[in-house]
């Protein structure tokens, strides 16, 4: 699997934890979910970062579960989103875009010539 996919599924796991924080406010059973999304999220950025720079890897992660917190918080929990705030995730998730397309790429690991 590519670094990009795996990114993509930290996200979701971030995702994951973020609303099973939220669960566990009611039911604490929902802690253990909370630790499985946080693990399989981190060992699926840890993967992600080997062939993608880790500061992008690292704002795409936080902007995947931003966005999707966002989503889930409104339609699970019905946290308010507003039309301004509909336009501010656009945004973030432009943002998001713009810098897969100009920074996708790993630098060339350094060769010593002596």
């Amino acid at each position: 699997m590519n670094g990009w996919l795996w990114l993509l599924v930290a996200g979701v796991f971030e995702i994951g934890m973020t609303t099973a924080l939220k669960l566990e406010q009611q039911n604490t059973q929902f802690l253990w979910l909370f630790l499985a999304c946080g693990i399989a999220g981190f060992e699926c950025l840890a993967k992600a970062i080997r062939t993608i720079p880790l500061g992008l890897a690292y704002a795409i992660w936080t902007g995947i579960g931003a966005v999707g917190t966002v989503i889930v918080g409104a339609v699970a929990f019905g946290d308010p989103l507003g039309p301004v705030r509909v336009l501010l995730l656009f945004g973030l998730v432009s943002a998001m875009i713009g810098l897969k397309l100009v920074g996708g790429r790993s630098a060339e690991p350094a060769t010593s010539n002596g």
